[in-house]
Order: structure tokens, then C-alpha cells, then sequence
């Protein structure tokens, strides 16, 4: 935080906000619209909730129907948040979400928006059976103690605990998927050929652990956004 704020200036922390905003409006909004519906339609009628198996199942696919609705957000998300990191002659330059979506479809084809798309939906089932199986799973859990009073205690508990497992779960696919959607060509030639390649470069590179680089702020982030 301090060296972004020092070199690039304290908005640089919020750059790509307004791609952020279009992936929670289309990412966010599909995964919990469609996980609501399945579990509305699986509750027996006695009120009994789903296995924590289905809760799973469901997560899986809520999220990936959203990470297909939210890929071309996703993308430039990822572009805008890394431009600083790219030397000035490389920079991107996108103004906003809307400039970047318009040029990438310009410079590169309408189907780079879903560049990655499979590693997104990986990403995206695996961090929703985590988060929302293990949320739902651990809050019923923390009521049935009857420890601890239905509210916004028991809603922080099972989000941290839920937070922590997703970030564990998911930051090695979340690692692979923004290295794909910021990967540039060089004379016509991808930098990763896929999911595999970029699995090899970074462990053979960086060591294994490299695929939990950014372990803390990345739970930071999660648990008070589960």
C-alpha cells in the first residue's frame, strides 16, 4: 500500500473501479440471484435445509453461470488493476470499464472479453462452494451451539471461517486466471499456451507456494467481503 501510494498516488488504489463495479453488478448479482432460486427450490417443505453436498453443488453452479456473465468485466478489471505494473511504452490506458471493453473488442476480437473463461469458471465454482456452502454450513452450525444469538456476530464468524477456506481453496486458480486474462503477445505469440503452461512457469519458477503469493491481503479482502 505504501509503495503505491508513493510512486503511482493514493487513487492508484482505486484504479479499475469502475470495472470492479460492472463485475459485482454482473458477476455478483447472477451468482447470488441463481443460488437463491436452487435453494428456494431444493428447501423441503418442512423448512429442513439442504446438505452441506448440495449447498455445494449449488454454489458450483451459481457461480458458474455468473463467471460467464461477468468474464468481460473480469478481464478488464484485471488489465486496469495491473497497467501500473507494465512499462509506460506497454501501458493499456483504458479511461474506464466501457473504454476497455469498447478497445478490446476494436484491437483484439469481441471473444478476448471471455479470454480465460474456463479458468473464471473454475474459479468461480470453487470459490462458491466454498463461500456460500461453508457461510450457510457454518452459521447453521454456530446457531445450533446454541452459544451464540442469531445477528451480526454469528453472520462475521461464519463469513471469517468462510473466508478462510475459499481463499485457501481458490487463490491458486484465482493466480492462473489473472495471468491468462493479462498475458500479452509477443510477435503473434501468447506468452501461456494454457492453464497447464502457466501452472509449470509459475511453480518451476517460483515455487509452489508462488500459487499463495498475496495469501494475507487476499483473505483481507475475502472475509469481510464474504
Amino acid at each position: 500500500l505504501n509503495g503505491v501510494i508513493k510512486n503511482e498516488g493514493f487513487f492508484k488504489l482505486y484504479n479499475g473501479l469502475s470495472a470492479g463495479l460492472l463485475r459485482q453488478a454482473t458477476y455478483t448479482t447472477t451468482r447470488l440471484g441463481v443460488y437463491n432460486a436452487l435453494q428456494e427450490h431444493f428447501t423441503d417443505p418442512s423448512g429442513k435445509p439442504p446438505s452441506f453436498a448440495l449447498k455445494a453443488a449449488m454454489g458450483m453452479t451459481s457461480g458458474a453461470f455468473a463467471a460467464m456473465v461477468g468474464n468481460p468485466a473480469e478481464v478488464a478489471l484485471i488489465r486496469m488493476s495491473a497497467d501500473g505494473l507494465m512499462p509506460a511504452a506497454e501501458r493499456r490506458g483504458y479511461r474506464n470499464v466501457f473504454d476497455a471493453l469498447f478497445r478490446i473488442t476494436r484491437e483484439e476480437g469481441v471473444l478476448t472479453l471471455w479470454r480465460a473463461c474456463t479458468p473464471t469458471v473454475v474459479r468461480a465454482m470453487v470459490v462458491n462452494a466454498a463461500q456460500l456452502a461453508t457461510y450457510a454450513q457454518c452459521k447453521e452450525l454456530i446457531l445450533k451451539s446454541g452459544q451464540v444469538k442469531d445477528g451480526i456476530g454469528v453472520h462475521f464468524m461464519a463469513s471469517m471461517v468462510s473466508g478462510l477456506v475459499t481463499t485457501i481453496a481458490s487463490m491458486p486458480v484465482d493466480i492462473v486466471k489473472t495471468r491468462l486474462q493479462n498475458m500479452r503477445y509477443v510477435n503473434g505469440v501468447p506468452e501461456y499456451t494454457g492453464i497447464v503452461h502457466v501452472v509449470k512457469s509459475i511453480t518451476g519458477k517460483e515455487g509452489v507456494l508462488a500459487l499463495w503469493k498475496g495469501f494475507l491481503p487476499y483473505y483481507s479482502r475475502l472475509g469481510p467481503h464474504t
